[in-house]
């Protein structure tokens, strides 16, 4: 697998990641691991990680395609 591939997967993974924490802080769906309630703030957290990891793969892969032309 290439840098890019690898970079490109990555991206679109933490994107949906980002995605699914803001869908979940607007329709409040509760999420519950055993017997804890995941409480609303883990999802501000989830999605501002994912967000800043995605942007950050983003950015990479505009760099990689810059140096290897």
């Amino acid at each position: 697998m290439s840098e890019k591939n690898y970079l490109l997967i990555s991206a679109t993974i933490f994107t949906l990641v980002a995605l699914l924490h803001f869908v979940r802080l607007f329709t409040h769906w509760s999420f519950q691991i055993g017997a804890v309630t995941v409480p609303l703030w883990g999802s501000w957290l989830g999605f501002l990680i994912g967000a800043t990891l995605s942007i950050w793969a983003f950015r990479l892969i505009s760099q990689w395609k810059i140096s290897h032309q």
